[in-house]
C-alpha cells in the first residue's frame, strides 16, 4: 500500500510540476518557448483548464501527502529501523574489541600510605 502511495504521488508531483510550467504567468511561462503549444493544444480556454487542473493536482498532492504522514505514524517500526540498529551494534562490537585489547593486571600491588593522626 505504502509503495503505491509513493509511487501514485510521484506521478502527481511530475504532472503538477509540468502542469505549473505550462501555465503562462508574468515572463510568458515554457509555453512562450514552444510557440503557444498550450493554446492550440487545448484551445481558447487554455487559461481556465489550466487553473482547474493545478488546482485539482494540488489537491492530490495534499491528500496523497497526508495519507502517507497517516501510514507513516501508523506503523510501529521506521523504514530504516533495520539499518540504524545494525550500525548501531557494530559500533558497540568494534568498541568492545577495542577495550578487550587493553590487558588488565589485578595483581599489581597497592602501596598503602599511613597517616598519622595527632
Amino acid at each position: 500500500m505504502t509503495g503505491f502511495l509513493m509511487f501514485l504521488h510521484a506521478v502527481i508531483c511530475i504532472f503538477l510540476v509540468t502542469i505549473i510550467l505550462m501555465q503562462s504567468g508574468r515572463g510568458g511561462g515554457l509555453t512562450e518557448g514552444f510557440g503557444g503549444g498550450a493554446e492550440s493544444m487545448f484551445g481558447a480556454q487554455t487559461n481556465e483548464f489550466m487553473i482547474k487542473a493545478t488546482t485539482v493536482f494540488a489537491s492530490l498532492f495534499l491528500v496523497t501527502c497526508l495519507s502517507s504522514a497517516v501510514l507513516s505514524a501508523k506503523k510501529d517500526r521506521s523504514l530504516m529501523s533495520d539499518k540504524a540498529v545494525s550500525k548501531v551494534q557494530a559500533m558497540k562490537k568494534k568498541k568492545e574489541k577495542q577495550v578487550s585489547k587493553v590487558p588488565i593486571n589485578n595483581n599489581v600491588p597497592v602501596k598503602k600510605t599511613e597517616t598519622k593522626t595527632q
